[in-house]
C-alpha cells in the first residue's frame, strides 16, 4: 500500500510539473508575439509603415482631415495609442492631415442630386452621405441642404452630406365592391375616384334548363357586349384590397 502511494505521488508530481512547464512556455510564447506601439504621429505614411515594419504592424489610412496645424500629408491621429501593447500583425489606424482648408465649399442647394455631386468632386471633395426626403410642392430629386454649407471656414473634412427630394408616395385607397352595380354607374366612380377603367369582358353566361333533372342544359353559343347597362359580378382588385391612386380596375359583367 505504501508503494502504491509513493508512486502515486510521484506521477501527480510529475504531471504538475509537466502543467507549470507548458503554461510557462504558452506564457512566454504569448509574449513573445506582444510588442509596444510607437509613435507614428507626424510621419507620413510611408515613413510610418517603415517605422513599424520591423516590429510586424501594419498601417492602414482611415481618414484625412484638414489641420492648419500638421502640415499636409502627415499622420495626425492614431490607433492603438502609442506605447499600447499588441499583437504582431496589428494594424494601427491612423488619420492623415490635408493641411488648411483651401477648397471653397460650393452652394449646390436646387441643384440635382447628380449635378450637385459633380459640383462636389470637381473641387477635390467627397460625398459622404446622402439623405433622402418627401417635401410636399418641392420637385423631387433636389438638394434642400448640405453640411457643410456653402463658403464654410473651419471645416474638419473633405466630405459634404446632403439632404435631397424624392417624389412623394401617391394615396392609397381601400379598393370598395362594385358588384352588383351597372357598368357605366362604376365607370364613372373610378374616373371621378382616379383610378382607369381596365378590362371588362363578359362573364360566362348562365346555362338554361340547369335547374330541370334529367334535361341536359343549354349553353347559349353567343356572349352580348358589355354596356353601360350591364351588371358586374366579379372585380380585380377585389373589395378590401389596398390600392394606389391611379390603379386599373378590370370587371366582368352580365
Amino acid at each position: 500500500m505504501k508503494t502504491f502511494f509513493k508512486f502515486a505521488m510521484v506521477g501527480l508530481v510529475l504531471v504538475a510539473v509537466a502543467l507549470v512547464s507548458a503554461l510557462t512556455a504558452m506564457r512566454f510564447a504569448i509574449h513573445g508575439e506582444v510588442v509596444e506601439v510607437p509613435v507614428v504621429i507626424g510621419l507620413t505614411p510611408v515613413e510610418a509603415e517603415r517605422s513599424v515594419a520591423g516590429l510586424g504592424l501594419q498601417i492602414e489610412v482611415e481618414r484625412q482631415y484638414y489641420s492648419p496645424q500638421i502640415p499636409e500629408g502627415r499622420i495626425m491621429t492614431q490607433l492603438p495609442l502609442p506605447g499600447s501593447k499588441v499583437r504582431r500583425g496589428w494594424q494601427l489606424r491612423v488619420a492623415q492631415s490635408l493641411g488648411p482648408q483651401r477648397v471653397v465649399i460650393p452652394d449646390v442647394t436646387k441643384q440635382s442630386e447628380r449635378a450637385a455631386e459633380w459640383n462636389i468632386q470637381r473641387r477635390g471633395l467627397e460625398v459622404s452621405s446622402t439623405a433622402e426626403m418627401q417635401l410636399p410642392g418641392t420637385p423631387a430629386d433636389q438638394v434642400l441642404a448640405q453640411s457643410p454649407p456653402a463658403n464654410a471656414n473651419q471645416v474638419a473634412a473633405p466630405r459634404t452630406s446632403l439632404l435631397v427630394t424624392v417624389p412623394a408616395d401617391p394615396p392609397a385607397y381601400v379598393m370598395p365592391t362594385f358588384l352588383g352595380q351597372p357598368l357605366g354607374t362604376a365607370s364613372r366612380t373610378l374616373q371621378d375616384a382616379g383610378f382607369k377603367l381596365g378590362t371588362v369582358s363578359m362573364a360566362p353566361p348562365p346555362a338554361e334548363n340547369a335547374e330541370i333533372p334529367g334535361v341536359p342544359p343549354v349553353v347559349p353559343t353567343v356572349s352580348p357586349e358589355p354596356s353601360p347597362a350591364s351588371v358586374i359580378v366579379t372585380q380585380w382588385p377585389p373589395a378590401g384590397q389596398k390600392v394606389l391612386a391611379g390603379a386599373v380596375v378590370n370587371f366582368e359583367v352580365r
